[in-house]
């Protein structure tokens, strides 16, 4: 059973954006993008209590993703890529993606807080954070 309700169409759209973001850390790389966008569809707190479908979370402003405003991310989705982001709204969730609600790409070394948010985990060179415990009970 899926985490979130969505239609095929949004489905190719989190797979196009899984791939825009981390498509250089392969397949575990984006998987744990879906992850970070399911936890910000699922959880009703912080920037996220507006955030009801697949489409809000990927076109947010502020506080979105930048990969939509570059040409790679209106690629069509690859069937990889759709597998990836299928797994993802079925609830396959893996560290440092698990509960986590931000990442990014640092210049150097992940710091220990990102907005006053907590270090999850690095992976590739992707660092992630996740909400304090409590702060965000749905994704928990």
């Amino acid at each position: 059973m899926a985490l979130i309700a969505y239609t095929d169409a949004q489905l190719r759209e989190l797979a196009r954006l899984m791939r825009a973001e981390a498509e250089e850390d392969g397949e575990q790389g984006m998987l744990l993008v879906g992850n970070v966008g399911v936890n910000r569809v699922v959880a009703d707190c912080l920037d996220f209590e507006d955030i009801r479908s697949l489409p809000d979370m990927i076109y947010q402003a502020p506080g979105g993703f930048e990969a939509i405003q570059e040409s790679y991310f209106y690629q069509r989705a690859r069937e990889k890529e759709i597998r990836l982001a299928r797994r993802a709204v079925q609830g396959d969730r893996t560290h440092p993606g698990r509960f986590s609600l931000w990442f990014f790409r640092p210049p150097g070394d992940c710091p220990p807080e990102w907005f006053g948010q907590p270090y999850a985990g690095q992976f590739g060179a992707h660092c992630f954070y996740e909400p304090f415990p409590g702060e965000c009970p749905d994704i928990h």
